[in-house]
């Protein structure tokens, strides 16, 4: 757990960075400190707070953060299932603890030692996922703290910290060339859908939708492509 605390602190302090812009700009929509971090520990996700915060800004509307959280972290069903070697011998209680704190940093860091050392296991994604949890929701918190007493930061390009994670975000998921339809899909599915006036949080639904659709629909040809292949004569 101490190897892992200690190896994720640079990706830790990236986190940090984006969870102050999130305070800040929660503060500033009416959220209370300790209420900021109360959603960072017990909800641990960047994204999902990030619209929630924005939905309850726009409209309040309760229903509308929790579709957009549920979309933008549906990547977890995939984070999750790569971790099941990690996690295999660990008992249940233990597992919904590294479940709930298991973030893209700490995730990506332990696949990587796991990767090189097979020993690494829940004990190092706990340790790194504990830090990861502390610097997020201190940041926050100090976010928060500082923007209930400043008039306007937007301003000064804070809340293009959030837009900077997700272009992050996305290029970490870039694996080539035949990825650019699926995006290119998605984008273009979410930007008509907003143009449209569609709730955000369905817009980014939709979007999903759309990259999924045309990335099976690749695959699909792609099959199909492989067995007419084989049913050729030599």
């Amino acid at each position: 757990m101490w190897r892992g605390a200690t190896l994720i602190l640079p990706l830790g302090i990236g986190a940090a960075v984006y969870g102050f812009a999130f305070g800040v700009l929660a503060a500033q929509v009416g959220f209370p400190a300790w209420g900021v971090g109360l959603m960072s520990v017990g909800v641990f996700a960047g994204s999902s707070q990030i619209a929630a915060v924005d939905q309850f800004a726009a409209n309040g509307a309760v229903a509308g953060a929790v579709v957009a959280g549920m979309a933008l972290n549906l990547r977890y069903l995939g984070i999750m299932a790569s971790l099941s070697e990690v996690l295999r011998a660990t008992p249940l209680m233990k597992k919904l603890v590294a479940v709930h704190i298991t973030a893209d940093e700490n995730w990506a860091l332990t696949m990587s030692e796991h990767a090189r050392d097979p020993s690494v296991d829940a004990d190092f994604l706990i340790g790194s996922g504990l830090m990861v949890v502390a610097m997020w929701t201190g940041s926050t918190v100090l976010g928060a703290w500082i923007g209930a007493g400043v008039p306007d930061l937007s301003g000064y390009g804070i809340g293009f910290a959030f837009t900077a994670a997700f272009i992050a975000m996305a290029r970490g998921l870039w694996r080539g060339r035949h990825d650019l339809l699926p995006f290119a899909s998605s984008f273009a599915a979410t930007a008509i859908l907003v143009r449209f006036e569609v709730e955000g949080a369905f817009a980014i639904l939709g979007g999903a939708a759309a990259g999924v659709i045309v990335s099976g629909a690749m695959r699909l040809a792609a099959a199909w492509r492989a067995d007419n292949a084989l049913e050729r004569p030599l």
